[in-house]
C-alpha cells in the first residue's frame, strides 16, 4: 500500500527531530531529488547549538576532533543548515525557510535545455556549412564589429583570456582546491566533481578540432587559412571558467557573484575575438552552445550520480 503524503512528511519530520539528517537526506525521504550544496545538516527549530552538536557527535555524523560550525541564531519555525565539515572557514547560507526544503528545477527541464542548445547548434552549423542567410548576416555583422566598440589593447586582452595558457591554470587550481577540500571533509565521492570537470575540458579538443575540419570555414578579413568554426578560444574559456565556477559554487556564500563574473568573462572573450577580427560572431556563438552543453552534461551527470548513490536499494 502506497504511503500517504502526510505519513511521508510525518516520517521525515520525525527523522529530523532525531537529528543528524542532511538537506539531501530529508529531500530523499519526501521524494525530492538531490540538490547541489545539500550535504549540510539541518538543525530543528528550538534546538540549541550545544544540543545539536551533542546529537551529531552521538550519532557519529561528525568527527569528535572538530565541532561543526552552526549558523544563525535560534529562530522559531525555521530549519537552518550547518556544515558537516570541521573546517572553521566553511560557510553555508540558510537553504530553506519553513519545513519544506527548496524544490529545484526538474531534471526534465535540464534535459530540455540541453536538447534546445543542441538543436540551435545544429541549425547554426548547417547554416554556416551551407552558406545560408545566417552566414551572410553573420559576416556582415563581423565586418561591422571588427575594430569597433573596444580599444585594440583591451580587445586583445579579452581575447587572450581564452588562451589555454591562461584558462587552464584557473581550472587546474579549482580542481585541486575542490578535490583537497572534499577529501579533507570526507565528502562522499569527493573525486567525482573534479573528474567530471577534467573530462569536460578534455572533450573540448575532441569535439572542436573535427568540427573545424568538417565545416572548414574561411577566415575573417585580415586573417589567413580556414577552420575558424567553432572558436577554439571561446570553447576553452567557456569550459575552463564554467567548470571552475561549477566546482566552486558549493563553497561560496555568494554563488551568484561568481556566476556573474564567469558570464562576464566569457562575454568579454567572445567580444574581444570578434572585435580583433580573429573570429566571426557565429564562431563564438557556436562554441557557447557546444560547450554550454558540455557543462550541462557535467552538472547533470554529477547530480544524477550523487542522487543515485543516496537512494537505498529496494
Amino acid at each position: 500500500m502506497k504511503e500517504s503524503e502526510q505519513a511521508i512528511w510525518e516520517r521525515a519530520n520525525n527523522t529530523l527531530r532525531a537529528g543528524a539528517v542532511t538537506v539531501n537526506d530529508f529531500r530523499r525521504i519526501v521524494g525530492l531529488p538531490w540538490v547541489e550544496g545539500g550535504d549540510v545538516f539541518l538543525r530543528p527549530a528550538g534546538l540549541g547549538r550545544t544540543e545539536m552538536v551533542e546529537v551529531l557527535l552521538r550519532n557519529g555524523a561528525v568527527p569528535r576532533h572538530g565541532h561543526p560550525q552552526i549558523l544563525a541564531a535560534d529562530l522559531p519555525d525555521r530549519l537552518w543548515p550547518m556544515t558537516a565539515s570541521s573546517d572553521p572557514h566553511h560557510q553555508c547560507a540558510p537553504t530553506s525557510q519553513g519545513n519544506r526544503p527548496p524544490v529545484p528545477g526538474r531534471p526534465t527541464v535540464h534535459l530540455v535545455l540541453l536538447a534546445v542548445g543542441a538543436l540551435l547548434f545544429a541549425l547554426l552549423t548547417w547554416q554556416i556549412a551551407a552558406d545560408g542567410p545566417v552566414r551572410r548576416l553573420d559576416e556582415r555583422l563581423g565586418r561591422a564589429l571588427s575594430g569597433a566598440l573596444l580599444p585594440r589593447p583591451l580587445a586583445e586582452f579579452f581575447a587572450d583570456l581564452g588562451n589555454m595558457a591562461v584558462a587552464l591554470p584557473v581550472l587546474a587550481a579549482a580542481l585541486a582546491y575542490t578535490a583537497w577540500r572534499g577529501r579533507r571533509a570526507g565528502t562522499h565521492r569527493w573525486w567525482l566533481p573534479p573528474l567530471l570537470a577534467a573530462l569536460a575540458m578534455a572533450a573540448v579538443p575532441a569535439l572542436v578540432v573535427p568540427l573545424k575540419a568538417a565545416v572548414d570555414r574561411g577566415a575573417p578579413p585580415g586573417m589567413d587559412g580556414t577552420g575558424y568554426y567553432p572558436s577554439g578560444h571561446t570553447a576553452t574559456a567557456t569550459v575552463a571558467y564554467g567548470a571552475a565556477t561549477l566546482l566552486l559554487l558549493p563553497c561560496l556564500r555568494a554563488p551568484r557573484a561568481l556566476t556573474a563574473v564567469c558570464v562576464l568573462v566569457n562575454l568579454a572573450v567572445g567580444l574581444g575575438l570578434v572585435v580583433r577580427g580573429y573570429h566571426w560572431p557565429a564562431d563564438v556563438v557556436a562554441s557557447w552552445l557546444l560547450c554550454g552543453g558540455l557543462l550541462g552534461v557535467m552538472s547533470l551527470g554529477r547530480s544524477t550520480r550523487r542522487s543515485s548513490s543516496r537512494t537505498p536499494g529496494c
